[in-house]
């Protein structure tokens, strides 16, 4: 079976206070992902448990934030159009839907700091609650089209080239 269209993007920033005031801590969701895994988040539409548009294939935290990358299904409807509106730059917003499992609020500016997430599903979404929560524009395929993403590439590359011998 062909392969539905690829997504990649930050679907939460560190250290960002969201428009319902939470700020999100690194590490929050390391117990999450190794628990659930890829395969354990869902990929929805709009937050919508009855819409679910495709599968995350890679979920990890970097030093910006949850980095997802994943597929849209070439079988649901909803999916196809999601794909079309994210290419067009119509819909471009991530959202990801949890449980806070540790958590603080400071009572001076009424944040709450996350400091370990569950971790249910990511969203495709019009309006995130994180407005830098979005979709990488470019052809996700293309590691240029996320830069976080091509410089780990790169420096993946080099650790493996330093050791690798060489033979003269």
């Amino acid at each position: 079976m062909e392969a539905g269209p690829a997504i990649a993007g930050y679907a939460c920033l560190f250290g960002v206070v969201d428009l319902g005031r939470d700020m999100v801590l690194p590490g929050a969701f390391r117990e999450s992902l190794a628990r659930r895994g890829p395969s354990g988040v869902r990929l929805l539409y709009q937050h919508d448990p009855a819409e679910p548009i495709g599968v995350w294939t890679e979920l990890a935290e970097d030093a910006r934030g949850l980095y997802v990358r994943g597929r849209l299904s070439r079988n649901a409807r909803r999916a196809r159009e999601c794909a079309a509106l994210v290419a067009e730059g119509a819909l471009d917003g991530l959202s990801i839907g949890f449980k806070a499992v540790e958590a603080a609020s400071d009572p001076r500016t009424r944040v709450r700091r996350l400091s370990r997430i569950d971790l249910w599903e990511v969203s495709i979404v019009t309006f995130p609650m994180q407005p830098g929560a979005r979709v990488a524009r470019g052809a996700p395929d293309d590691p240029g089209a996320d830069p976080a993403r091509a410089l780990r590439e790169a420096a993946a590359r080099l650790r493996q080239a330093a050791r690798t011998p060489v033979n003269l």
